[in-house]
């Protein structure tokens, strides 16, 4: 989102926010396409799906799942990424909010991580015959459960609306913990994204 955009322009390239929702990601990259952009990598957070993944983990996807289609991602864009790869991430339509959840579709997809933008990407990608890859840092790991004001409290850029966010505290203050727990895991899958800069600033070589 917002703070993601920031680190990503760090490589030179053309970034354009999606604002962590599908919609939001596909207007993005259309906008990048009608900017002459020759390839596309969708770069931010996702949610880990499989237990073994841990806040901070980065990672490349080989395949996207979304809308029960694979969308094969670019082997050479994610050789150039620099960072391990996994077989499948999977395209959700909404955040994936509890540790129940994350787990049954771990169970059922076989997914290493979850996000909201991938899906939209790796379809327009392939509607445009262009190469698509994926770069994510694992923000909230499989055991994780989030806090409703932690989606609560965001505008539709992915920026912190305060307002939101003091109204879903006020309305249940015991949240604080989770955010302060979730503030720590963003904090490290930040500083991954920064250090995965220079591989997406090679991409424009």
């Amino acid at each position: 989102m917002a703070s993601e955009a920031r680190i990503a322009r760090r490589s030179g390239l053309s970034i354009a926010i999606g604002g962590g929702t599908p919609q939001g990601a596909r207007v993005a990259a259309e906008q990048l396409l009608q900017e002459g952009a020759r390839s596309l990598v969708s770069f931010g957070l996702a949610g880990g799906l499989d237990p073994a993944l841990t806040p901070g983990d980065l990672l490349a996807a080989e395949t996207v799942l979304s809308g029960g289609r694979l969308f094969p991602c670019d082997a050479a864009l994610v050789r150039r990424l620099g960072v391990r790869s996994v077989p499948l991430l999977l395209a959700g339509d909404a955040i994936v909010a509890t540790a129940r959840e994350k787990a049954r579709l771990y169970a059922e997809s076989g997914a290493a991580a979850v996000d909201l933008e991938s899906g939209a990407v790796a379809e327009l990608a392939t509607e445009a015959g262009i190469p698509f890859a994926v770069l994510r840092a694992i923000c909230d790991g499989a055991d994780r459960n989030l806090p409703r004001a932690a989606m609560e409290g965001l505008d539709s850029a992915g920026r912190i609306a305060p307002f939101k966010l003091v109204a879903a505290l006020l309305r249940d203050p015991a949240q604080i913990f989770g955010l302060i727990a979730l503030g720590r895991d963003a904090a490290r899958a930040r500083s991954a994204l920064l250090k995965a800069a220079p591989g997406l600033a090679a991409l424009g070589r």
